[in-house]
């Protein structure tokens, strides 16, 4: 089968230094992670990984979607401040009239003289709405539900106004891209051999260094298309190539060309063929490609629970587990994105399901504990001798080594979810 060869022996080869060359170069450095970081900042700046690309080390890039900057924003914010504490002339006039008033008035008020044994009178207030006596509770103080959007209201980029409404729009766009069960007519094409596509398509992913929302939103277009096309096994790389092409072409600011993709083919497919398959994909899809993927529910997520970069990063790596899984194909995106932050965040013992996180997700802590020990059940035994691709790519320093935590014990994570 053609997508069973390894490209990442061929991406050594002179050819790829020309190749890659159509990829505008990111400066700047990985700095170390720490683990109170605002994750939708540090992903800005998180690299990527190629083990195997000519260029070396992890490069920086800012995803499409993440040009966020907490930092800036409050220094922005600091400056608003400032200028509105600076009143004007009138208005340090008019404070200065107002103070010449209440003096005047108070030195036209007859002084009398109270006795020492005298007490003082008690000054009238409203009445308070709860008795003096009782003091608030912590949990009175601060409301349940948190508005996550609020910080970055002055920040044009990150769309903080709309942010609620966007997302209830993908969670109703799920229903329309729920996927059947569609092996059933594949004749030529079993769960194994869409799983060894998927593991090629992850290693495409990190030679191109593209961004992960190409890599999820690929998959889901060679799914989708195979619900309406029965394809025979030596098609299966070339509807796996272009699916990632035409998702560059969404999702990047620099997409690869068709010749990068026919040559990681190992020039199995002409031109034509791989041109021709994009309009057989877009025409069969009639270019819908707009589908909500768990990726970015996953970021959305983090982002309530306010979760560190590493804690996200291993969510974010047993959601990455679940592409190569035909089983989880049919799953909601927002669910199985909720249910992989649930497990990372009981993996690291940072607590269970918040209000919070139940509010924007719409998904209740008793919702996601099924998911999320069928989860942690494929990350315990998911054999690590073949289709490694994702392990390996986690496996690096640069993503926290995420892939080697210890799994959770079934029976514990159980008593945890059952006493969270």
């Amino acid at each position: 089968m053609a997508c069973s060869q390894r490209p990442r022996e061929r991406m050594l080869l002179p050819r790829t230094a020309k190749m890659l060359t159509t990829k505008q170069p990111r400066a700047g450095k990985v700095g170390p992670a720490t683990e109170n970081v605002d994750p939708e900042k540090e992903e800005s700046c998180h690299a990527k990984r190629s083990s195997s690309s000519p260029q070396g080390g992890p490069k920086k890039r800012s995803a499409f979607g993440d040009i966020t900057n907490a930092r800036k924003n409050q220094v922005v914010a600091g400056k608003k401040e400032a200028v509105k504490a600076a009143p004007p002339k009138a208005q340090k006039a008019h404070n200065a009239l107002g103070v010449a008033k209440n003096n005047e008035i108070s030195l036209k008020k007859p002084t009398k003289k109270t006795p020492p044994t005298a007490p003082a009178e008690p000054r009238v207030s409203p009445v308070p709405e709860k008795p003096v006596s009782v003091q608030e509770s912590p949990e009175e103080r601060v409301p349940a539900v948190e508005d996550i959007d609020k910080e970055q209201l002055g920040d044009p980029y990150a769309n903080a106004e709309y942010a609620k409404e966007i997302f209830e729009y993908m969670r109703e766009r799920e229903e329309k891209f729920l996927l059947p069960d569609y092996m059933e007519k594949q004749t030529d094409i079993s769960g194994d051999m869409r799983a060894i596509l998927v593991d090629w398509m992850v290693e495409v992913q990190e030679n191109f260094e593209l961004n992960h929302e190409t890599l999820y939103l690929a998959v889901k277009l060679v799914d989708h298309y195979l619900v309406e096309v029965v394809s025979a096994r030596e098609k299966l790389q070339l509807i796996g190539s272009t699916a990632i092409l035409i998702a560059s072409k969404f999702e990047e600011r620099c997409p690869p060309c068709v010749d990068d993709f026919l040559y990681i083919c190992d020039d199995a497919y002409k031109r034509e063929e791989l041109i021709a398959m994009e309009m057989s994909i877009l025409s069969t899809l009639k270019f819908d490609i707009n589908i909500p993927i768990p990726y970015r529910f996953l970021r959305r997520f983090a982002k309530c629970a306010r979760a560190s970069m590493e804690t996200l990063t291993l969510a974010r790596f047993l959601c990455e587990m679940t592409l190569q899984e035909y089983d989880y194909a049919r799953e909601s995106p927002s669910k199985l994105a909720a249910s992989c932050l649930l497990l990372a965040l009981t993996m690291k013992n940072l607590g269970g399901w918040t209000p919070t996180l139940e509010y924007y997700s719409g998904y209740s802590a008793q919702e996601l504990h099924p998911l999320v020990k069928r989860l942690n059940f494929l990350l315990t035994y998911q054999p690590c001798d073949k289709l490694n691709a994702v392990r390996s790519k986690y496996s690096h320093r640069v993503f926290f080594e995420v892939a080697k935590v210890t799994p959770m014990d079934m029976l514990k994570l159980e008593e945890t979810l059952t006493s969270s």
